[in-house]
């Protein structure tokens, strides 16, 4: 039995479609804030069941724990911006959710943790490609130190407890199903405005993406292929793509003319927003996994798969 933690949210879901799809019974564990059952609402039944809990109820989350015999933790704040209104959100969301999941474990005598992490960790790098090894690592937002925190967590754990763990630290994840990001935040600007698309900063912005469907091959690649006791693995591509590149892909897959693209100014969209981010996926390569979309075209997939599912 596989718990998926956010497992009715965007990439969450499409671990689910995945486990299901080799076999495996999965019980996920959900509180809605960002997920949606409909995401997953067709496996629901003999392959899948649902928990609708907050994992801050560690009562709940330990009785969700029962039969299990591998977590795949992706719960958290899925929105680094909410951290500057909202300061608690990341501790709460992150880190002490990650902690109540380490500590369900622990009663219940489950061994094994797959943990999504973040590339947001790094914090502002000066080593491009960034590998794994780099340090120290120092994160410029709450988001990132929650990351940061939860890997330090499940890694003492595993010293202390025994535990098997694989940390995978994301790129910027796009697909189907988005309900959060930069495409999914044009979409919604052209919705209201049809004639003019507003990007924060000056578009110079740069990172590596990665297709959702990619990202949770890669992910069960690196549990299939690597039993280290704490396995640590960049999950991306091996190119970047702009945030003005990305707008003009937004227009050109919603058919719409005469877009005017405006942009704020400065070199980055939100406090705590890493202006440029490239990891090195050289360990993942070393496993034999390849993903199948480069950044450019995972984003257009996510934009034209968006568009299709919110309207313009």
């Amino acid at each position: 039995m596989h718990l998926v933690t956010g497992g009715a949210g965007f990439i969450g879901s499409h671990l689910v479609d995945r486990l299901v799809s080799k076999g495996e019974k999965v019980r996920v564990i959900d509180n809605l804030s960002s997920g949606r059952i409909d995401f997953i609402e067709g496996h629901i039944g003999d392959s899948v069941e649902i928990v609708i809990a907050d994992l801050l109820d560690i009562d709940r989350l330990s009785d969700a724990m029962e039969g299990v015999t591998t977590v795949h933790h992706l719960a958290a704040n899925p929105d680094i911006r909410l951290g500057t209104k909202v300061t608690d959100t990341d501790l709460k969301q992150g880190t002490i959710a990650t902690y109540n999941v380490l500590e369900s474990m622990r009663k219940n005598g489950v061994g094994r943790i797959s943990f999504s992490s973040s590339s947001a960790v790094y914090g502002e790098v000066e080593a491009m490609p960034t590998p794994e090894s780099y340090g120290p690592t120092l994160p410029i937002s709450l988001y990132g130190a929650s990351k940061l925190a939860s890997e330090s967590l499940i890694s003492a754990w595993a010293g202390t407890f025994g535990a098997t763990a694989w940390i995978h630290r994301f790129a910027n994840i796009v697909g189907p199903r988005g309900t959060h990001g930069v495409i999914y935040d044009f979409i919604h600007k052209l919705r209201s405005d049809r004639g003019v698309l507003e990007v924060l900063g000056n578009g110079l912005q740069e990172k590596s993406y990665m297709d959702v469907e990619d990202t949770v091959n890669g992910m069960l690649h690196i549990i299939d292929s690597s039993d280290e006791g704490v396995a640590l693995y960049n999950l991306g591509t091996d190119e970047t793509v702009s945030v003005s590149r990305i707008a003009e892909i937004v227009v050109e897959a919603s058919g719409l003319e005469g877009v005017d693209i405006r942009y704020t100014g400065g070199d980055r969209g939100w406090p705590g927003d890493v202006p440029r981010t490239w990891l090195d996926v050289g360990r993942l390569d070393s496993l034999g996994f390849e993903a199948k979309r480069t950044s450019e075209e995972a984003v257009r997939r996510c934009a034209e798969s968006l568009i299709d599912e919110i309207g313009l």
